[in-house]
This record gives C-alpha cells, sequence and structure tokens, in this order.
C-alpha cells in the first residue's frame, strides 16, 4: 500500500469516525504523516469528493471564515471497507514472512 493508499485510508477512517472539517483532519494526519503538505490533503479530500466517496458542506461560522466539513457516503463506507482489506492483507503477508 503507497503512501498515498495509506493516506487515503486514514482520511476516510478519520471521517468515519464523525464529520470533519479541514484543520482537524490535518491535525489528526500530522501525528502520522507530519511531513505531508497540507496541499497534498486538501488535494485528497477534493479527490474524495470527486469521487463520490466524502461529501462537503459549509458548517456554522467560527468566529472566523466558515469551515468546510466532510462526511462520509455510502461509496466512501465501501472504498473504507476494500481499503481496510487491503490493509489487513498487507499485515498478514508481513507475519507470514517473519521468521519462525
Amino acid at each position: 500500500m503507497l503512501k498515498k493508499d495509506m493516506l487515503e485510508l486514514f482520511l476516510l477512517k478519520i471521517i468515519a469516525n464523525g464529520d470533519k472539517y479541514g484543520y482537524e483532519i490535518i491535525r489528526l494526519l500530522h501525528s502520522t504523516f507530519p511531513d505531508t503538505q497540507e496541499s497534498a490533503i486538501y488535494a485528497q479530500l477534493r479527490g474524495l469528493c470527486q469521487q463520490g466517496c466524502t461529501e462537503s458542506y459549509a458548517g456554522q461560522i467560527s468566529g472566523g471564515p466558515t469551515r468546510k466539513y466532510y462526511r462520509l457516503t455510502p461509496l466512501g463506507r465501501k472504498k473504507l471497507q476494500a481499503l481496510l482489506d487491503e490493509w489487513q492483507q498487507l499485515c498478514d503477508f508481513l507475519a507470514e514472512l517473519e521468521p519462525k
């Protein structure tokens, strides 16, 4: 699984746990992908919206600009499950490579 796929998996999993706005997602992702540029994360979020895996909507005004929130769609839930299955296969393969 390439970093792009892992990033997509993390984005979908984060959003699956409840609607999130962009900066909130970035903060969570930087704990695992500290070198990932914010622009790359936003590009992935836009791509997920274009694929129909997520939807965005304007949230409540927060004393600043209106926040854009993201939520998972049914298609996004399917994609998340497919990525989780792929991740499990990789983990299983790595476990098989362990010396016995």
